[in-house]
C-alpha cells in the first residue's frame, strides 16, 4: 500500500470514529461505507481505542477479505463493543476517546533475530494458535526482542518459548500508524 496523504489519514480516522459512535450510540454499523479512493484498497488493519489515555480495545484483520473501508468500520465497532479484554465502550466514555489506526504491510516469514523492535510487528502461528502484536507494543512496554517473541506466543495461547519450536511460524510486518492525536476528532 502506498503511503497515505494527510487527507487519507484524516478520512480513515473520521470513518473509524463514526463507526464507534454508531456502534455505541445506536447499536449498528454505518449504513453507507465509502468504497472509493483509499477505502477501496485492501490491506490488513487494526483499530486501537484509548479512553483517557488507557487502552480500551484493539481489533483488526490481518489478511483482508473486504475493502479497507469495510474493515475499518467492522474493526472499530468491534474494538468498541466486542474486545473480550474490555467492557463495551459506554456513551459517556466517547468524550475521552482517541482512535488509532495501524495499516499492515503484507506478512513475510522472518527469523527470530531478523526483525527490528518498534519497526516490525509479529504474527506467531502454530497449529490452530495465532497471536499478533503490533510494532508499537514493543516500544510502549519496553520489550526486548526475546520478550516480544514471548509475549506474541503468550497472546497466541502458546508457551512463552514456543517461538523456538521448529513447528512455529514467525511472520513479520510493518505498519503505518496514525491517530487522532495528530488529527483531533471533529465535534
Amino acid at each position: 500500500m502506498p503511503s497515505l496523504s494527510e487527507a487519507d489519514r484524516k478520512s480513515l480516522l473520521d470513518l473509524a470514529r463514526f463507526a464507534v459512535n454508531e456502534a455505541v450510540l445506536h447499536e449498528r454499523l454505518p449504513a453507507n461505507i465509502p468504497k472509493e479512493g483509499i477505502c477501496a484498497e485492501r490491506c490488513g488493519v487494526f483499530v486501537t481505542l484509548n479512553v483517557n489515555g488507557k487502552l480500551h480495545g484493539c481489533i483488526g484483520v490481518v489478511e483482508p477479505e473486504e475493502t479497507l473501508g469495510e474493515a475499518i468500520v467492522r474493526s472499530a465497532a468491534s474494538a468498541a463493543k466486542s474486545d473480550p479484554r474490555f467492557p463495551p465502550l459506554k456513551s459517556e466514555e466517547l468524550s475521552g476517546l482517541k482512535v488509532e489506526i495501524s495499516l499492515l504491510s503484507p506478512l513475510e516469514p522472518v527469523g527470530a533475530d531478523a526483525y527490528e523492535i518498534g519497526k516490525h510487528g509479529l504474527l506467531i502461528l502454530q497449529g490452530q494458535h495465532r497471536g499478533l502484536l503490533l510494532p508499537q507494543v514493543a516500544i510502549e512496554h519496553r520489550l526486548s526482542r526475546e520478550q516480544f517473541l514471548e509475549e506474541t506466543c503468550r497472546k497466541a495461547g502458546l508457551p512463552r518459548e514456543a517461538w523456538r519450536d521448529p513447528q512455529t511460524r514467525i511472520l513479520g510486518f510493518t505498519c503505518e500508524v496514525f491517530s487522532e492525536e495528530r488529527f483531533p476528532a471533529a465535534s
